[in-house]
């Protein structure tokens, strides 16, 4: 049986490496079409909170599509959708059937319907797929967990219970997991199966090349048969265990090369929670990673009120990144569903949350909103409390509102519904709608290279963007109190507002800013 231990993994390395070799060729050859990705900004949904078409109080796909033209005006481009497949979970991240839709959010007619309508409007759709593992409720797992002669027993990684590492707890790596009890029991058996997050996610084992090959074949599903434009790839960094990071790059590799033959401009983004250092090999299969470490970055400056080191880490961070792919595309957050939520996390400050979504929508790569932080929409961990319900009007008039959960965070005294927000020209939601059509109309914002500008005072943090002819100035006050800077010789040729979001003052080389503002200069 399969065993996730160092000594069968040195052999089992080897031979995946001479297996893959061949595709991850194909997929190299592919890093100039990539680099033409969207880098339009990307709108993540939780499905069963965002829009109920039926009256049932859980969200859906029909209710979806009835607010794809909110998305188009906000100025969206892509929708990455939480999982979809059925699942015994709320959260679906445990899925029962990859080749289907819940019941509870519609059929695949709707769901087709819906990738139509997204792609009609000029919006991507990436689903999030999930197969790090798979629910305990799978059949697969059902028929391998009760029959050792089953032919979905090797999807599964197994052990006996005499051998010693089931003994022991195992170590959560990174900030996705904090279980450290992995090997789990199957009752009336003497054998273990391995889940990384727990008993009810059983790890799927890729060193089968039938269950690879089943894999391959969800993903030609879903880009040939059902339309989508790619997929968020959820856990990236455990598909092999921690002793075997090598194993997990290339797998990715091989795993982008077969995609890559199904959809030639596919869509990749994975997640990998995780510094820069263990983030940037994995940018050789999937060129699109997040940024977990400038969603931590932004949050801290904002509240400290000193941006003086922002540019420079995310300088330091992509050009890291180039040197293993050229090519990859910084995926850029400030929170998402596993996370507080950003206005949380700013302590309910409007202004703040402001200044926050200004500097995620002037850097390099492609921006992600989660649902309802145009909205400022709170809410704290444990998981459900960040995934509340979307408020699109009054409750008297909001008939698209989801009832499954009581919201302890999001209720109309402390956020303010969508219908409202679209009509107060200084709210939140119009900040992030001016601040994206902003971007979209500029290629130095959209593709241009960031280099970091030193000003003197430490609230400050100013860059330049340049794509071509088209450079500019970016300038963001992090402070609460108005400031005078100096420009730098070096960037004084920055003599013309393009934007600001508030009343500042260019005079010759000295910039007024008030509290909280942002300011592009061009020449």
């Amino acid at each position: 049986m399969k065993k996730r231990n160092l000594r069968k993994a040195i052999t089992l390395a080897l031979s995946a490496m001479a297996l893959w070799t061949g595709s991850v060729q194909t997929a190299n050859a592919q890093d100039k079409k990539e680099s033409k990705w969207p880098r339009g900004v990307t709108y993540e949904i939780f499905v069963q909170s965002f829009a109920d078409s039926n009256g049932d109080g859980i969200g859906d796909i029909k209710g979806m599509t009835s607010k794809l033209d909110y998305l188009k005006n906000l100025g969206v481009e892509g929708v990455w959708l939480m999982p979809i497949n059925p699942s015994p979970s709320y959260h679906k991240y445990d899925v029962t059937d990859y080749y289907g839709i819940h019941p509870d959010y519609g059929t695949m007619a709707d769901f087709k319907e819906f990738v139509k309508e997204a792609h009609k409007r000029g919006i991507n759709v990436v689903m999030d797929m999930v197969i790090n593992h798979s629910s305990n409720k799978h059949p697969w797992f059902i028929d391998a967990a009760k029959n050792e002669n089953s032919p979905y027993r090797d999807y599964y990684v197994w052990t006996h219970k005499s051998d010693p590492q089931t003994q022991k707890e195992g170590r959560p790596t990174g900030a996705d997991s904090d279980n450290t009890q992995h090997w789990h029991k199957v009752e009336g058996s003497d054998y273990l199966y391995y889940g990384y997050f727990y008993n009810g996610m059983p790890d799927l084992n890729f060193d089968s090349p039938k269950l690879r090959n089943e894999i391959f074949k969800i993903g030609r599903f879903w880009l040939q048969d059902v339309g989508v434009d790619g997929f968020r790839l959820d856990a990236a960094r455990h598909i092999f265990p921690d002793e075997r990071p090598y194993d997990n790059h290339r797998w990715w590799e091989y795993f982008r090369s077969e995609m890559v033959k199904a959809k030639p401009d596919v869509y990749l983004v994975g997640e990998v929670w995780a510094p820069a250092d263990i983030v940037a090999p994995y940018m050789k299969g999937l060129p699109a990673l997040f940024n977990f470490e400038m969603s931590w970055a932004i949050p801290k400056a904002v509240n400290q009120g000193r941006g003086d080191s922002l540019a420079i880490k995310h300088a330091n961070i992509t050009n890291f990144y180039k040197s293993v792919n050229p090519n990859f595309i910084d995926a850029t957050i400030l929170s998402n569903h596993d996370q507080n939520r950003i206005m949380s996390d700013l302590n309910g400050d409007k202004n703040k949350a402001k200044i926050a979504a200004s500097i995620l929508l002037t850097l390099p790569g492609s921006p992600y909103l989660y649902y309802g932080e145009e909205l400022g929409m709170t809410g704290k961990k444990p998981d459900p409390n960040i995934r509340e319900p979307f408020l699109w009007d009054v409750a008297s008039k909001d008939k698209s509102r989801t009832k499954w959960m009581k919201p302890e965070y999001v209720t109309e005294k402390t956020v303010v519904p969508a219908a409202a927000q679209i009509k107060d020209k200084n709210s939140l939601y119009n900040h992030y709608q001016k601040l994206i059509a902003l971007r979209k109309n500029s290629h130095a914002l959209t593709f241009g290279d960031l280099v970091p500008v030193k000003v003197s005072n430490l609230a400050v943090s100013a860059f330049t963007r340049t794509s071509g002819e088209e450079s500019m100035l970016v300038i963001h006050n992090l402070s609460g109190n108005d400031i005078t800077i100096s420009l730098p010789t070096e960037v004084q040729s920055f003599n013309k507002i393009h934007f600001a979001t508030d009343k500042s003052k260019l005079n010759k080389s000295t910039l007024t800013l008030p509290a909280f503002s942002t300011v592009l200069l061009k020449k």
